[in-house]
């Protein structure tokens, strides 16, 4: 196991702890990788018979076999006509200097846009990519084919297109579209995973909505996304998942990447994400926000937690909680604080930097927070919804 160790906490309750620094005036690292703790508690979690609020269950909109809207033959005729803009010009990209077989997994999105065809219907899209972004897929669709024949079709066609060999992973973000997504996936012998790490899928999105959509002539300004991303009551913990304590904590960047590069090594727990490749950068010597969770059963926790796409660690400051969101739509209650005004000044202080950090922060697992081992790590990015 990598070694990864914390400064020592005194205590298990809030005892007037030290404000979190704040990332633009935060110092100068020591050479040390040792992991500065932000304060001089250590939280416990809430047990499974504590009173931790339940979900609560909602229906949504979602998007199923049928088509998004009655097809006509004319209204096929005019969808087909409509599509006379040069930012409607499909892409199909693979990097030549990239193996065809080498890209096993995709992210896809398949959604409306806030573009309007001369039907005075809204557009849909479907856009892939890998991680690297070696392969580039953007089409434009009418609302009147939206099922799971079309895009499994799709699918088929960037295949054939490229000379690349079907993924074996597919990964979305939108629950909505989970229906049509996972039956065009299943029927392709493709494993659908819901996950918001889709994080270069994200960043696209970002980037055709100021490049294409808010150019193109139907666009429709300050038009609301039809499938908003979801964002449910959180969840009470499941016992496999509890922890023991936490604390947070702040590592300079140059350490978190020695951290997961060792940690890969020794096949430990771990997930990273390839920041230069984002187009994000951070200074080395950047102290980057953390959680630091202690367990008695470090393993299984870690083995747990790295199959459950995690996502992002947010402090509800009004909750007096920590929320855990993995997936695409599930939130859970990760822990709990006694809420009192240094406790919330706290939470508040580690929210700022992480946002300072452009959202970047990890969580990491240890036998004891005063241990030098660290059994899982994992490096997280807690992005803005897309605009569409």
């Amino acid at each position: 196991m990598a070694s990864l160790p914390f400064t020592s906490l005194h205590s298990q309750t809030y005892h007037h702890p030290a404000p979190f620094l704040n990332a633009p005036s935060l110092p100068r690292p020591s050479p040390s990788r040792s992991i500065t703790t932000v304060n001089h508690f250590v939280a416990a979690f809430p047990s499974i018979s504590d009173s931790i609020p339940r979900a609560t269950i909602s229906i949504l909109h979602s998007v199923g076999e049928q088509s998004a809207s009655s097809q006509t033959t004319d209204d096929a005729l005019d969808a087909a006509a409509s599509l006379e803009s040069p930012l409607d010009m499909e892409i199909c990209f693979l990097d030549p200097e990239t193996p065809p077989a080498s890209i096993k997994e995709w992210e896809i999105d398949f959604c409306s846009r806030p573009i309007l065809d001369i039907r005075g219907k809204k557009m849909w899209e479907l856009i892939v990519c890998d991680a690297t972004v070696s392969l580039q897929f953007a089409k434009f669709f009418p609302n009147n084919v939206i099922n799971s024949v079309t895009l499994k079709e799709a699918i088929l066609s960037i295949t054939q297109a490229l000379g690349v060999p079907l993924p074996e992973r597919v990964r979305f973000f939108r629950s909505q579209m989970q229906t049509i997504i996972t039956k065009a996936c299943t029927e392709l012998g493709i494993k659908p995973i819901p996950s918001r790490r889709c994080i270069s899928l994200l960043i696209w999105l970002e980037e055709r909505y100021e490049t294409v959509y808010s150019r193109h002539p139907g666009f429709q300004k300050g038009s609301k996304p039809l499938l908003a991303l979801d964002k449910p009551f959180p969840m009470g913990l499941p016992e496999n998942l509890v922890g023991e304590k936490w604390a947070f904590v702040q590592l300079p960047f140059s350490a978190i990447k020695q951290e997961i590069s060792a940690l890969k090594t020794e096949f430990a727990f771990v997930g990273s994400l390839d920041l230069d490749l984002l187009g994000i950068n951070i200074e080395d010597s950047t102290l980057i926000p953390g959680l630091a969770v202690a367990s008695s059963r470090t393993k299984p926790l870690a083995a747990w937690m790295n199959g459950l796409e995690l996502s992002s660690v947010e402090a509800d400051t009004d909750r007096a909680c920590l929320i855990l969101s993995v997936g695409v739509s599930i939130r859970y209650t990760y822990a709990t604080y006694r809420k009192t005004p240094a406790a919330t000044q706290e939470a508040e202080a580690w929210e700022a930097a992480k946002k300072a950090c452009g959202g970047l922060h990890f969580l990491a697992i240890q036998e004891d927070l005063d241990s030098d081992d660290c059994v899982g790590f994992w490096l997280l990015l807690d992005l803005p919804p897309p605009p569409v």
